[in-house]
């Protein structure tokens, strides 16, 4: 069984791109339609926040943060947070606010079976204030009475800040010594301020980063006193001569980029801060595109990074400027240990016929590491790779789903969720206003 399985897989992998098998144990035991949204329009959505994540595990149970608009609440801080846990295929409300405060969703943390943290960003004006100050927080709940008013826990900064509705927020979780991380940007200095504490809201330590250029939508580790930060450059188009011809083109003002890539890491941060930032990839010569996915650090301590690139980000630029460059992304693994990248790996190269899109770590209970990924194309679909730690072949299987996720949140280990089997997705399949749970079994 073990020569057949292991023939299977190298023949896959000499197959290439066109190969999909069915890996023995991969179960899919849950499609469900969780909640709906009408829009917020305030340049925000569900699945805004990617570098964190609003679903959680905790033990049998599964949690679901919603974001929902309010009935003509002026923009920007037009919606609420909304907690639903899963019960016989149903999702009823155990917990809400009624005070429409959030332009972005409020993600949620876990360090055991019982204890949830939201980070909030409350607007602390009047309703219809646009970019004003708002006050980040966490909000702890007991599941076991998650009715009752949570308890605030209140970050302490390291230097006066600016914080507004457009917040970039990071968060993570580490389980096994119950402590917790917050990020959030200074909307003046484009610093990502950082606060570390534990799970009684005690402050261990505050600091804050700087990147080369402002850098957003960041995934964070904590592992005991490490901490770990990858985040993507996100400005205005600084070429000139193709910010000029954009506009011509498209008469649009809203012209962000997102070519570089960035990884810092604090290895004790009782002691130090963290380190000078590390360029993962850089797609600045084509006016291409970068998004960060994902980050899982191993026992090791080396941080595996999930991106997409691809050479040119649009069709209106590679015909100007760069003709015979691609538009297709393809999917990246960069290891970094010690301060160097000392691994690359191409997980899937994009084609005509697939092309690789939002794609998440899982950790299993034997510490193996998979990603799911939605892979668009010929055959749109959900695929899960299981990624070797050590030089081996890589499995990659579709995932059996009545209709794939093209967007998607998992409840991941960065956000305290403990290693599991079972796979928890929240995300869209059909559009962007019904978020749907399905539960995929490693078995």
């Amino acid at each position: 069984m073990k020569r057949c399985l292991y023939l299977f897989l190298l023949s896959a992998c000499l197959l290439g791109n066109s190969a999909w098998g069915v890996m023995p144990g991969v179960e899919v035991t849950a499609q469900e339609d969780v909640y709906s949204i009408t829009p917020p329009n305030n340049g925000s959505g569900p699945l805004w926040s990617y570098g964190c994540t609003s679903i959680a595990r905790l033990g049998n149970e599964v949690v679901v943060s919603q974001m929902e608009t309010g009935k003509d609440v002026p923009l920007l801080c037009n919606t609420r947070w909304i907690l639903h846990r899963r019960a016989d295929g149903k999702w009823p409300v155990i917990a809400q606010t009624d005070a429409y405060r959030q332009r972005e969703p409020c993600s949620l943390a876990t360090l055991s079976d019982d204890t949830l943290f939201l980070y909030v960003n409350d607007s602390t004006q009047p309703p219809g204030t646009k970019y004003g100050p708002c006050h980040p927080h966490l909000l702890r709940f007991t599941l076991a009475n998650p009715m009752l008013p949570p308890t605030p826990l209140e970050p302490r900064w390291d230097v006066p800040t600016t914080f507004t509705d457009h917040s970039y927020r990071g968060y993570a979780a580490d389980r096994a010594n119950r402590r917790l991380m917050m990020l959030n940007i200074d909307a003046e200095k484009s610093t990502e301020h950082w606060c570390w504490m534990t799970e009684n809201g005690e402050v261990l330590g505050n600091g804050h980063i700087e990147f080369p250029i402002r850098s957003c939508y960041p995934q964070v580790a904590l592992v005991g006193n490490s901490a770990h930060v990858l985040a993507v450059g996100d400005i205005v188009e600084p070429v000139e001569e193709w910010r000029n011809y954009k506009f011509e083109q498209t008469k649009q003002t809203w012209d962000y980029v997102f070519r570089r890539l960035y990884y810092v890491q604090a290895a004790n941060l009782k002691e130090t801060g963290f380190s000078a930032p590390l360029e993962i990839t850089n797609v600045d010569a084509t006016g291409g595109y970068v998004s960060n996915q994902d980050l899982w650090i191993a026992p090791d301590g080396a941080a595996y990074i999930l991106y997409t690139q691809r050479e040119v980000q649009s069709a209106l630029m590679r015909d100007k400027f760069f003709p015979g460059k691609s538009l297709i992304d393809s999917l990246y693994l960069a290891v970094v240990k010690d301060g160097k990248i000392v691994e690359r790996r191409t997980l899937l190269e994009g084609s005509e016929s697939e092309i690789p899109s939002c794609t998440r770590f899982h950790q299993a209970t034997d510490g193996s590491l998979y990603a799911f990924a939605f892979v668009a194309g010929a055959k749109p679909r959900n695929g899960l790779f299981r990624i070797p730690l050590q030089p081996g072949e890589m499995e990659r299987v579709e995932v059996a789903l009545e209709k794939p996720f093209t967007s998607f949140m998992l409840a991941t280990v960065r956000e305290g969720n403990a290693p599991s089997n079972i796979i928890d997705v929240l995300g869209n399949r059909d559009s962007g206003e019904t978020l749907a749970y399905a539960q995929v079994v490693l078995k």
